[in-house]
């Protein structure tokens, strides 16, 4: 069914309301409920499905036995059932979106090659795409870097802006964000986002709830608004734009309930920080998480969308908030109109969607914190889940240091910090402490091990808070008054979120302060937390190289994988905003700051974290400095631009015109040799394995982010085309080519092949040479000999950032299936989307028991039959002395629908063969 057609709603659910001086109609619950029974205590994250549902209800994607099931799951409190979600509206960010429109115009293409008409390809729902992960951070630390900033990203990016706007003008209900703007969550939080949505039908404005699904792992920021939305892969988000439904299974929902407050010195960041862990623990992965209990009632919004934000990294589908006053102070602070905040309360109280208190829905499952007991806390150094407590980090890190040097006979590790923590350290990848020497601006100085080389206030997680950024400023402020600086190897940067928390820290009087530490404004955007961090000096890395060291990053973002934050920084520590400023003065993480003095005043008296931290009163009193009209002004005009984007020039053409000389833009051959009806699928025979991986494999691994080097693949490609080294970007701006990005997965710089001993980086053994060889250079001549490809891994593969070239890089390598131990959500729907199998191990089977090297012959058997979900397929491994073993594998295609898809060769190939049929 279109999003235009209404509902069949056998229900007799249709109802109306006024709010506004306006009349909305709406499909009520509470209707619903005359007929099916109660629905009052089913999780509020459910009542916006089961509205979805009742909106959507067409006998064909959606009938009575999806509604019914939605009931019956509060008995069982959790279903087998599959269900098909139509989200409201689609959230891009550029890395991610340039290729979903780089896809859309290749699918024009093929249209208009089978003689239709090409703007048939066109978003049905409405797609907002902001332009956020370009930046980085090339100067740092004086007035005018991000001016400089700015101008050398427009420079870099220059194709992929005119591409992006030519998408602007050709497709409808396509919006873009230009650079220089915000982050795309904070976007979202601040001005996109209505928590109520409506559109007309049949002469009718039918109000719902705002819903939504993004291309980034933290799109479930915005559940801190009562909006219930989650990431994506770009894979999904394109066909979701198209019309087609996401389809999954009626989750668990686990219930966490907030009791307390917090206590004097603690912020939002060691709040979230804790629920990640805590959720780690519990083990969420495919569920929602919805918080609950009388802690939320002074909760505001930024601290909740600091919680909602971390989902990924707790492994949540998402993490929901309802809705209740605190949505509606927000929705006014942020400048919504008042008829909005109008429909948001009425429509959320005739629905049962408004969080009254004492209010404990039923759950799947419980845990409680109370809010006092709340430590200050960092996390790493590798993992966000990994909290170390701030009064346990110097003895963290030593621990670390002694563990990487103790007997080298395992492959990992393990610290044990406080209260069961578990990090894990790789034993080739730190080194013993030792100092190098350090000339910088003309002072000899030394790098210790454990040195601060950043220091980044970054990343939507809390750059939107403003608690935790005014906490920041006033330490900076406490700061300069003594005489404190940042220590001069510390590469320090300030890239807010969005244009509104520059205005606050002005009128605070705060950023003056945090200039005078370094900490200039150096862009609107992603920029450390992705990988943008951009180089340290040369000295620095001089001085890491030459002694081997093992430095640290402190950033208040939410990502901190190994290779992800810079090459070569190997601890990474996640912060609030003020203890990032307390880390740059104190230039080294193997300090006990709860002890140890950060540095010395005027008078050479020390100085403690203690004398500079702000209390609650101070920090209460500068966040009533953030007004309306601070919102209403930033956005004001979010679509335009500066005069660099209004100057770009681009065709009206409905069909994009591909330019051969392009390195960022080139039109992918997804679609090549697409006939009307799929090809069948067929058993794979005797593939060799062009990776064996272990545990933890995240999406940075698979297709990273960030640099790369002259040498790589990537590089070589980038120079026989004509590029410098000093132009080649990063592989995120790189993604509309997939011949970069082919080239760059498997190639992060920290993936471990154990098909190679003691070797890091993106490389394979050739198995009919026994040549070590880049992954991709070994694909290539696999894909010359005929031979197909299998990946084989251990558990959690796919963690991390919903990166759709993950999978498009392993298809296009010639990977045709994926075994694992087990997957994350995304990445295992992507891999289903790109054509590519995930199959699972039974429990008890792994890697390592089947005793494999990665120079076996692998071939699986059951595929050639019909595609169903969740069936047994054989593996047969042939060992190289002729020997062979088998073993029964679980095919991870979960629902109907993604065994459609597979059978299409992915979901684009699906749904372009759908409009043909329609057209």
């Amino acid at each position: 069914m279109s999003n235009t057609t209404p509902s069949k709603d056998s229900l007799n659910t249709l109802s109306s309301l006024k709010a506004g001086g306006k009349t909305f109609h709406y499909y009520s619950l509470a209707k619903a409920a005359d007929t099916l029974g109660g629905l009052d205590q089913l999780p509020f994250s459910l009542k916006v499905l089961m509205e979805n549902l009742l909106r959507n209800e067409d006998d064909t994607t959606v009938d009575r036995s999806h509604i019914d099931a939605m009931l019956q799951w509060l008995k069982d409190r959790k279903s087998d059932t599959e269900i098909q979600f139509r989200p409201a509206r689609v959230l891009m960010q550029d890395f991610t979106g340039v290729p979903g429109v780089v896809d859309l115009a290749a699918m024009r293409e093929a249209v208009q090659r089978a003689g239709k008409d090409p703007a048939m390809i066109n978003p049905l729902s409405p797609v907002d795409l902001v332009i956020d992960h370009s930046v980085m951070v090339d100067n740092y630390g004086d007035a005018s870097a991000f001016k400089d900033n700015v101008a050398i990203e427009m420079e870099r990016n220059q194709e992929r802006y005119e591409f992006l706007r030519w998408g602007q003008q050709a497709f409808d209900n396509f919006r873009v964000v230009p650079p220089g703007t915000g982050i795309c969550h904070q976007v979202n939080l601040e001005y996109l986002g209505k928590t109520v949505w409506q559109k007309d039908v049949d002469g009718k404005t039918i109000a719902y709830p705002d819903t939504l699904v993004g291309t980034d792992s933290h799109t479930t920021m915005i559940n801190g608004l009562g909006i219930l939305g989650w990431g994506v892969g770009g894979i999904e988000a394109e066909a979701a734009m198209l019309g087609q439904p996401v389809s999954m299974l009626i989750p668990e929902v686990v219930g966490f309930k907030m009791t307390g407050k917090l206590r004097e010195g603690i912020t939002a960041t060691d709040l979230v920080l804790t629920v990640v862990e805590m959720l780690r623990k519990k083990g969420v992965v495919g569920k929602f998480v919805e918080f609950y209990g009388d802690g939320l009632q002074e909760m505001p919004v930024a601290d909740r969308a600091t919680i909602a934000n971390m989902a990924p990294e707790y492994g949540a589908t998402c993490g929901f908030f309802p809705v209740d006053e605190q949505t509606l102070t927000y929705l006014r602070l942020t400048g919504r109109e008042d008829a909005q905040l109008e429909l948001v309360e009425a429509y959320a109280k005739a629905q049962g969607l408004w969080r009254e208190p004492g209010q404990e829905p039923i759950y799947t499952d419980t845990l409680a914190l109370d809010m006092g007991e709340v430590e200050a806390s960092l996390a790493g150094p590798k993992r966000p889940q990994d909290r170390v407590a701030l009064k346990n980090m110097k003895a963290s890190f030593e621990l670390l240091m002694e563990t990487a040097e103790g007997p080298a006979k395992t492959r990992e590790t393990k610290m044990e910090s406080e209260g069961g923590q578990t990090a894990v350290g790789v034993d080739n990848s730190y080194h013993h402490p030792s100092s190098q020497p350090l000339e910088m601006n003309g002072e000899q100085l030394r790098l210790d091990p454990g040195a601060v080389v950043i220091a980044a206030i970054t990343s939507c997680t809390n750059t939107s808070n403003p608690s935790v950024m005014m906490a920041a400023g006033l330490i900076a402020q406490k700061a300069v008054a003594k005489g404190l600086k940042a220590k001069p190897w510390v590469k320090t940067s300030l890239a807010p979120g969005s244009k509104v928390v520059t205005d606050y820290l002005a009128v605070a009087g705060l950023q003056d302060d945090l200039n005078t530490l370094g900490f200039n404004l150096v862009g609107y955007g992603c920029t450390t937390c992705i990988g943008n961090s951009g180089p340290l000096p040369d000295a620095v890395e001089k001085a890491i190289t030459e002694g081997d060291l093992t430095v640290a990053s402190v950033l208040s973002g939410n990502r901190n994988f190994e290779g992800r934050v810079h090459p070569q920084v190997k601890t990474n520590w996640l912060a609030s905003p003020p203890l990032v400023v307390a880390y740059a003065l104190a230039g080294n993480v193997r300090l006990d700051l709860t002890k140890e003095p950060l540095g010395e005043d005027q008078d050479g008296k020390p100085v403690y974290l203690n004398d500079l931290w702000p209390s609650q009163a101070e920090i209460a009193e500068a966040v009533e400095k953030v007004k309306t009209d601070m919102f209403r002004k930033e956005y004001g005009e979010v679509f335009e631009g500066d005069d660099i984007w209004k100057a770009i020039e681009v065709s009206d053409s409905k069909v994009y015109e591909w330019s051969g000389q392009s390195t960022y833009i080139q039109h992918p051959p997804f679609f090549e040799g697409m006939g009307e009806e799929p090809e069948p699928i067929n058993d794979i025979k005797e593939a060799n394995i062009l990776a064996l991986l272990g545990d933890s494999v995240t999406t940075d691994h698979i297709s990273p982010a960030g640099s790369f080097k002259p040498d790589t693949p990537a590089g070589k490609y980038l120079q026989e085309h004509g590029v410098a080294p000093k132009d080649f970007n990063s592989y995120g701006s790189r993604r509309g080519n997939h011949e970069v990005m082919m080239r760059g997965t498997f190639a992060n710089v920290r993936i471990r092949n154990e098909m190679l001993d003691g070797v890091e980086g993106g490389y394979t053994k050739f198995v009919p040479t026994g040549e070590q060889m880049a992954i991709y250079d070994a694909a290539m001549k696999y894909q010359e000999q005929g031979t197909p490809l299998v990946v084989i891994a251990g558990k959690e593969y796919g963690t991390g950032s919903s990166r759709d070239w993950a999978a498009k890089g392993t298809r296009l390598l010639g990977v045709e299936a994926v075994v694992a131990e087990s997957y994350e959500r995304i990445h295992r729907s992507n891999l289903i989307g790109m054509g590519v199998m995930p199959l699972q191990f039974p429990e008890g089977t792994d890697r390592k028991s089947l005793k494999l090297t990665g120079e076996e012959a692998i071939s699986i058997e059951g595929l050639s039959g019909d595609i169903t979900p969740g069936q047994t397929l054989t593996m047969t491994v042939k060992y190289q002395d002729g020997s062979t073993e088998t073993c029964e594998l679980t095919s991870r295609i979960d629902t109907a629908n993604e065994a459609v898809y597979f059978q299409h060769g992915g979901i684009l190939h699906y749904v372009v063969r759908e409009m043909l049929k329609s057209a």
